[in-house]
């Protein structure tokens, strides 16, 4: 493909010449150059924005830092909602225990684990005496003990950690994850409590300087209190839908929770009637004469005076 370009050369105000490229046809050349140079343009322009955006939000955030330390200082006053503190220490206090309930849940699943493989290891060894013992027979009782405490661990608990996972874990964990989200929410409000704050404070400096026997008043005055009402409409709408969240939240604690608890107790139930239906097929043997056997091992002479 040819490429054909005409130049046509003005004079600017200054009279030095200015070229001009009119293109006619482009070839790929041509094309790859303006994509790149269009690409690049872009990403300039990009990250411009973005650096403007970081600069705007910096300057956000040391505003608000500036507000807070002078509502320390009781420079400017704080917005103080009543409904919302005492909502949010509802929530604060059903977030801790949720946490906690969470935590402790999963020691008891892994104690669960722990317990089961330290009893079977116990029926292994107790069944390695038994096989030691000339006297006993090849199937004895802690043979027989150890095969039911292997299928204790390797068939019943398992299916209560999949039951205890399913009912208990899984709806704890779906609710820890929605604190996450909820704090976020608070956090934005407290900006915008700060936001508002400022704007109240800056509309109330100016009415304070401006001269009530001024000819044309101050102009700047109703266009910081436009922003002032509009501050107060943002943080006053995320403000009532924390409130009612919150309390909505709180109050679906015991309906959401309530079947976890109802199969936390089945779960044990049926774990437990498995292990004792399992231990009730063992055929266990009159017990011995515990005190003559000690007795026998005190004649022995390597006991000493036991």
């Amino acid at each position: 493909m040819v490429l054909t370009v005409q130049f046509s050369v003005y004079s600017n105000r200054n009279g030095s010449a200015s070229v001009f490229a009119d293109t006619g046809c482009f070839g790929m050349a041509g094309l790859g150059k303006q994509n790149h140079a269009t690409s690049a343009q872009s990403q300039s322009l990009f990250r411009v924005a973005h650096e403007m955006s970081l600069i705007s939000g910096l300057k956000k955030n040391l505003g608000r830092a500036g507000t807070s330390l002078m509502q320390r200082t009781g420079i400017v006053d704080r917005t103080v909602d009543e409904e919302f503190k005492i909502e949010y220490g509802q929530y604060k206090a059903l977030e801790k225990k949720i946490l906690r309930l969470n935590k402790e849940a999963r020691y008891k699943m892994s104690s669960m684990r722990d317990i089961s493989v330290a009893k079977r290891r116990i029926a292994e060894t107790l069944s390695e005496f038994e096989q030691q013992s000339p006297s006993s027979s090849p199937e004895g009782i802690m043979t027989a003990y150890m095969h039911v405490l292997i299928w204790l661990d390797e068939e019943a608990r398992l299916a209560l950690d999949a039951e205890f996972r399913k009912t208990i874990l899984e709806p704890l964990e779906r609710m820890c994850m929605y604190f996450p989200a909820v704090q976020e929410a608070v956090k934005h409000r407290q900006k915008l409590a700060l936001d508002y704050d400022a704007q109240r404070a800056k509309v109330r400096k100016m009415i304070d300087k401006s001269s009530p026997v001024s000819d044309g008043g101050n102009h700047a005055l109703p266009t910081m209190e436009e922003q002032a009402h509009h501050a107060r409409e943002m943080y006053e709408e995320l403000n009532l839908i924390l409130v009612q969240d919150l309390a909505r939240l709180v109050e679906l604690r015991v309906p959401y929770l309530d079947p976890s608890f109802d199969a936390l107790v089945k779960s044990e139930s049926n774990y437990a009637q498995a292990g004792y239906d399992a231990l009730q097929t063992l055929e266990v043997p009159e017990p011995e004469d515990v005190n003559g056997l000690l007795q026998e091992m005190r004649e022995l002479s390597i006991c000493g005076n036991l």
